[in-house]
């Protein structure tokens, strides 16, 4: 039956929006379209409390029922005994089954996917800057955190608050039924209580919030560490990075002693309070029996709604900690997570670019600072032109790819796609048209052939293995071996590649951009890892691969882009020539010293000696 209301969450349902910055808003955006499946949680929870009240008001009946007719005949009470027998026999273990269902089937294997799946979706949707200014280990543990701590917040909130909800009004009703002054007690109880949870909730959900960041510090600073394990090694700085670890968990340890101190406390406030209410409420009943205005059933039911409540109490004092824990988790996650992207889509932004000429027109962009990585940057690529750009370090060339990528917005100015500026696209539909090859090449941790078909994922076998014997990395793949015995296209490239020499993961990105065949292809030092022979023997692939493509390339290696049909020189992040490589070696200009000083070097190895 419990799967048979499975359908009420679809835990990949994509969301409404970016997700809000305040709290609740923000659970709200995260559980929207679960709300029935957590309605039906509550109510059956509901239920198991109240379940809990006829089993003591069952008891109260039986004793009073059997005072007023004294010892006789056992079926005389025929129907408390049918009652009993059909509600602690089926009602009552049919409604507990359910309730654990609901939580187990319905709401946890769901709640969780759901949450993580759209906190996801907006994360990668930021920016480079966004992931730039962070680690990678922290943000995916925020969001994780984030997930699992909503997640977790809605099953206790079912299971308990709920549960007590039920319990506590059922109480009211019940012990306010045997005598006014029994329900005083009662409410001077409540009101005690509540005070107490006001004066600590605030002050745990600080705690809680603070001991979840430095919590993610500690992760942040172990996955920056083991990222860069070899340079760690290769600098011999192992202690460094313990040192900054333990610093990390000495905060994160400080903390969570200023958490565990605080929740001490509420513990021990909550237990005592805990303890006062069915000892004065069971006096209160017995005295009341003294007086004639209460029966012995009267004392045996008190007894056992207080004492529940008493536990309930206790429970809830555990609750409360990961309750508030959880909230402080969020607030942690949600201030970290949902900034506002820097980058979106415009609502009517074109979902297929068209043409490949290219066109910058006074493009300024400086990393949101004050100095110019390209100002006034004009220059426009015919369709089917290949043209290198050329330049020192911090000249301006990665940047002008970042932008036509747009990996960030241009600042000023603008970048065409055919006859469309590139922010009236939508990103995909941009990064769909452009195949790239940077200098810095990742691989996923999975098979070489993923890795390959990334560039089209609904690419044949065949087609992948064309795309690496074009790139020369075909005959290198079938010698691969994982630890797991996996070999060939099958083997993983562990994390970033790090199985592979960078040549190696250089062929492996070309063979993904041969295979994605798109418009526009951008070279950014595509082949500064591979030695002379293997680097030659590309060259003859690049060159079929870029018939017909608009090429925009970037090397410090000059010997690679002299055959390119046009070459554009930038300096401070201004085109300061351009024109053939002979032509520009006639000139007698920057790119002719570049050339002579080079001697098989890179531009501006001389002028940093200098």
């Amino acid at each position: 039956m419990i799967r048979n209301v499975l359908n009420l969450i679809d835990p990949f349902a994509p969301a409404d929006g970016p997700p809000p910055r305040a709290l609740w808003p923000f659970s709200r955006w995260a559980l929207k379209g679960a709300e029935r499946a957590i309605f039906l949680s509550f109510f059956v929870t509901f239920l198991t409390g109240i379940s809990e009240l006829v089993a003591a008001r069952f008891t109260g009946w039986v004793i009073d029922s059997a005072a007023a007719q004294g010892p006789g005949d056992f079926w005389a009470f025929w129907p408390l005994i049918l009652f009993g027998v059909a509600f602690f026999l089926l009602i009552r273990p049919l409604i507990f089954i359910f309730d654990a269902g609901v939580t187990g089937v319905l709401l946890g294997p769901n709640l969780f996917p759901m949450v993580l799946s759209r906190l996801n979706r907006h994360v990668t949707g930021h920016s480079l800057r966004f992931f730039e200014n962070d680690f990678a280990g922290r943000i995916s543990q925020k969001a994780l955190q984030t997930a699992r701590a909503l997640t977790d917040l809605v099953i206790e909130v079912s299971d308990v608050l709920v549960y007590a909800l039920a319990m506590f009004a059922g109480a009211f009703v019940l012990i306010g039924a045997i005598d006014g002054r029994l329900l005083l007690v009662f409410v001077i109880w409540a009101v005690l209580y509540v005070a107490a949870l006001r004066y600590f909730i605030p002050r745990v959900q600080v705690r809680s919030a603070a001991r979840a960041g430095a919590r993610t510090q500690v992760t942040g600073q172990i996955v920056d560490t083991l990222t860069n394990i070899t340079t760690v090694k290769l600098f011999a700085r192992d202690d460094d990075e313990d040192r900054a670890t333990r610093e990390a968990l000495q905060d994160f340890r400080q903390r969570a002693l200023s958490f565990g101190e605080l929740s001490a406390v509420f513990r021990m406030v909550l237990m005592t309070l805990g303890g006062i209410l069915p000892l004065v409420s069971i006096l209160g009943a017995l005295y009341l029996w003294t007086l004639g205005q209460a029966t012995a059933g009267d004392i045996a039911m008190t007894a056992m709604v207080t004492t529940r409540l008493s536990m309930l109490t206790n429970r809830l004092g555990r609750v409360a900690m990961t309750i508030f824990t959880n909230i402080g988790e969020m607030q942690d996650g949600v201030e970290t997570l949902n900034v506002p992207l820097e980058i979106t889509d415009r609502p009517d932004a074109r979902d297929r670019a068209e043409g490949g000429a290219i066109r910058f027109e006074q493009v300024g962009f400086a990393y949101g600072g004050e100095s110019h990585a390209l100002h006034d940057f004009d220059l426009t690529l015919n369709e089917g032109e290949k043209v290198a750009l050329v330049g020192a370090s911090g000249a301006g060339k990665s940047t002008a790819v970042s932008l036509l990528l747009r990996l960030y917005d241009v600042e000023q100015g603008r970048i065409l796609l055919g006859r469309t500026d590139i922010r009236d696209l939508t990103q995909s539909a941009l990064r769909e048209a452009v195949a790239v090859v940077r200098q810095e090449t990742s691989m996923f941790n999975r098979s070489a052939l993923e890795n390959i078909r990334y560039g089209r994922p609904g690419a044949s076998v065949e087609e992948v293995h064309e795309a690496a014997r074009r790139a020369s990395a075909h005959d290198f793949i079938l010698q691969l071996k994982d630890h797991k015995g996996r070999s060939g296209y099958d083997a993983r490239l562990g994390e970033r590649g790090v199985k592979l020499s960078g040549g190696q993961r250089q062929r492996i990105a070309l063979a993904r951009a041969i295979l994605k065949d798109a418009p526009v292809l951008v070279l950014d030092e595509a082949t500064s890892a591979l030695d002379s022979e293997v680097e030659a023997e590309i060259q003859g692939a690049l060159q079929e691969v870029m018939r017909g493509k608009t090429v925009l390339a970037i090397a410090h290696r000059l010997s690679t882009i002299a055959q390119m049909d046009r070459i554009v020189v930038l300096d401070a992040g201004r085109v300061v020539e351009q024109g053939t490589h002979e032509a520009l070696l006639e000139q007698g200009g920057l790119y002719a010293r570049y050339w002579d000083r080079q001697s098989g070097g890179f531009i501006g190895a001389q002028d940093a000696a200098e």
